[in-house]
């Protein structure tokens, strides 16, 4: 018993130590937010025009809505945004929304429903821990 305590306690010491490594808004962060929200959440965009949400930088990330803020640097319980991705709001907001791109004469037009889109895990807790890390513009 005792020495698959210490197995399991080492295992969650390494799982914690791997994920605590610094996240940075540059490298981790906005990939994911350009390939999967910048479609809608971008100036001309669906999800701009509705929220006045744009994450074409940093500071507009960090600026949120035209409601207010979705991220709380430090606490990623109680970021808007973070819920959103990990859709644990009302399913009518919860991010990304269903949508098709489709492209005419090199164009890309969004088309409500079709393709449910969701993050990876892996991406949502990536953002969650860099939003848990201060949500520094790193």
């Amino acid at each position: 018993m005792c020495k698959n305590y210490f197995a399991v306690a080492s295992m969650l010491m390494l799982t914690t130590a791997c994920s605590q490594g610094e996240v940075s808004f540059r490298s981790d962060v906005n990939p994911i937010l350009q390939a999967n929200c910048a479609v809608c959440h971008s100036r001309g965009g669906v999800g701009y025009a509705k929220s006045g949400f744009s994450v074409a930088s940093y500071s507009d990330v960090m600026k949120g809505t035209r409601y207010g803020r979705v991220i709380i640097p430090g606490s990623s319980v109680s970021s808007t945004l973070v819920r959103l991705i990990k859709h644990q709001a009302d399913p009518s907001i919860n991010m990304p929304k269903e949508y098709t791109v489709i492209e005419h004469e090199h164009r890309q037009y969004i088309l409500p429903g079709a393709n449910a889109r969701s993050l990876s895990s892996h991406d949502t807790e990536l953002i969650a821990n860099w939003v848990d890390q201060g949500a520094k513009n790193n």
